[in-house]
């Protein structure tokens, strides 16, 4: 395919470097319309101009929030998609984005009150729209198994990145090394999340413990199925060319992350408003900026100038997935995990800088 095919050509090796701000064109589009129609959408069930600003005030702060808890996600998302076809890039920044945006910040929610309350989907989006406290409270009934379940899927692939023996960059060298030299012991990340789902199911009581369980027997049976869905589907791809990596496997396995990024923000989201439409603005805003984010990673190859951003960004997928296993013992609010994880690939993206300085020195 020819450079000009691919959504991500023109910068890293041998291509013009864009400047950073066109990178976010369509974010800045986006987050002037869904602020419009924020602010319409409050004007509309208010009929106050205090009540349209505080709608906009809330799509904005929750553009915020999802973008502070998903920049590790863009790091993840920059680390598969570099070594995608570019044909599958511009299919995951384009049908993917639209997924992410509809399907995990709408259809989701909604398909959880479906099955939570047994009824139908249109029933789901009118009791949204007559009923927010309702609905509201169905979803916080529902976090529970959400929480397992993401929790068990993310600390997955956390703990996958780290116990790879082809890895060679460490930046925890006393930790990272360990569990390099370890990687060659069949089923090892499998063996650490089960125990630590095991120790987390003790201190929850009767059926909590049992719904506890089983979801993150869940989150892991879907991790395991989409790494083998992914290699049957992607070894397939005989056209592909030589050390050419990614497809269809690549493409789900992103998805199903993106998921399990989506949950604790659309669950948190309801501390803020009611409102599905109004979450669904907000929280979309920031998935836009995740894009953007993701396709300057690629770009501008980021994650090869700063060797341990990545690392940073891991490490917080695995703190992430504990915080999410704690929610439901103790209430963590939103705005610590974001600056947890922003610390943790701020502390990485210094430790990079200071890696090149020295031995550009050297």
């Amino acid at each position: 395919m020819t450079q000009g095919n691919n959504p991500l050509s023109g910068g890293g090796i041998g291509g013009s470097r864009r400047p950073t701000v066109q990178y976010f064109t369509w974010a800045f589009v986006v987050t002037v319309l869904g602020l419009a129609l924020g602010a319409f959408l409050g004007w509309q069930t208010t009929g106050t101009v205090g009540g349209m600003l505080s709608v906009f005030f809330i799509c904005s702060v929750l553009a915020v929030l999802e973008i502070s808890l998903s920049f590790d996600n863009a790091i993840v998302n920059a680390n598969k998609l570099k070594d995608m076809t570019p044909k599958w890039q511009h299919r995951f920044l384009t049908w993917g984005i639209v997924i992410a945006v509809f399907g995990m910040r709408i259809i989701f929610p909604l398909l959880i009150v479906v099955i939570a309350a047994n009824i139908g989907p249109w029933q789901a989006m009118v009791l949204a729209a007559t009923q927010p406290d309702e609905y509201s409270r169905i979803m916080h009934d529902a976090h529970l198994p959400i929480a397992a379940f993401g929790g068990t899927f993310l600390m997955m692939v956390g703990l996958s990145f780290f116990f790879d023996h082809e890895k060679d960059v460490h930046w925890v060298r006393w930790l990272e090394d360990r569990m390099t030299r370890y990687a060659t012991i069949r089923g090892i990340e499998v063996a650490i999340v089960l125990v630590t789902v095991l120790i987390f199911s003790r201190f929850l009581e009767g059926e909590a413990s049992n719904v506890f369980f089983h979801s993150a027997i869940w989150g892991l049976l879907t991790f395991l199925l989409v790494e083998v869905l992914g290699g049957l589907l992607d070894s397939s791809q005989q056209t592909l060319q030589a050390g050419a990596k990614g497809g269809l496997g690549a493409f789900l396995y992103l998805e199903v992350l993106d998921a399990s990024f989506s949950f604790d923000g659309v669950i948190g989201a309801f501390a803020l408003t009611h409102n599905l439409f109004v979450i669904a603005i907000g929280l979309g805003i920031g998935a836009m900026y995740v894009r953007s984010m993701t396709i300057m990673l690629v770009e501008r190859g980021t994650l090869a100038e700063y060797r341990f951003l990545e690392h940073g960004a891991f490490y917080a997928i695995i703190a992430l997935s504990i915080i999410m296993f704690v929610q439901p013992l103790v209430h963590i609010p939103e705005v610590i995990t974001g600056l947890g994880g922003a610390t943790l690939i701020g502390i990485s993206l210094w430790s990079s800088i200071r890696w090149n300085r020295n031995n550009h020195e050297a």
